[in-house]
C-alpha cells in the first residue's frame, strides 16, 4: 500500500510540473495586448499636407513619364492587404532568422517595372518592401542594397515583397 501511495504522489507531482513547465499554445494563454503608438505616426492634416506637396512638386514630372507610355497617370500609391503584410512579416522574420540575422524592421523602395513588364505595368511606378537586419553585414559586398549598417541595413539574401495593387488617386482630402 505504501508503494502505491508513492506512485500516486509521483503522478500528481509529475502532472503539476508538466502543467507549469510545458509550453502551451498562444491561444490558451490569457494576456492583454499592449497597444503602443509607433514612432512616426502623423496627424491626418500632416498626411494631407505631404500628399499635396507631392502633387505640387512631383506629379507633373511623374505623370509626364507615364504619358510617354500612353497612360494618363502613373501610380502614386500601392496597396497590400493586412493579411499579406502580416504574412510577409512572419515570412521575412523566419527567413532572416534562418540566415542568422536579426530582423530590425522593413524598408520600402520605389521602383519602375520597365519595358518588359507587359502592357498593364510597362514603365509604371511600383513599391517593394525589404526586411532590414541588425547584424553587421560585410562591407565589401557588391550588392547595392547592402548598406553595411549595424542596425537597419537591408537583408541581402531575403526575398522582397512586391505585387501590391497600384493606385493613382491622392490621399483623401
Amino acid at each position: 500500500m505504501k508503494k502505491l501511495t508513492y506512485i500516486i504522489l509521483g503522478f500528481i507531482i509529475g502532472a503539476v510540473l508538466t502543467y507549469y513547465f510545458c509550453p502551451r499554445p498562444v491561444e490558451m494563454q490569457t494576456s492583454e495586448t499592449k497597444i503602443v503608438k509607433p514612432n512616426g505616426v502623423i496627424s491626418i492634416d500632416k498626411a494631407k499636407e505631404l500628399n499635396n506637396n507631392w502633387t505640387d512638386y512631383r506629379q507633373a514630372a511623374v505623370d509626364s513619364a507615364a504619358q510617354k507610355q500612353g497612360r494618363k497617370k502613373d501610380d502614386r500609391s500601392v496597396f497590400w492587404s493586412i493579411e499579406d503584410i502580416e504574412n510577409y512579416l512572419v515570412y521575412a522574420k523566419n527567413q532572416t532568422d534562418s540566415l542568422g540575422y536579426d530582423m530590425s524592421g522593413i524598408r520600402i523602395y520605389l521602383g519602375v517595372y520597365g519595358e518588359n513588364a507587359g502592357q498593364l505595368k510597362k514603365n509604371l511606378t511600383t513599391m517593394f518592401i525589404v526586411p532590414t537586419i541588425s547584424k553587421q553585414l560585410a562591407q565589401a559586398s557588391m550588392n547595392p542594397m547592402n548598406m553595411g549598417l549595424q542596425n537597419g541595413g537591408d537583408c541581402p539574401e531575403c526575398s522582397p515583397l512586391n505585387a501590391g495593387s497600384g493606385g493613382n488617386g491622392g490621399y483623401p482630402q
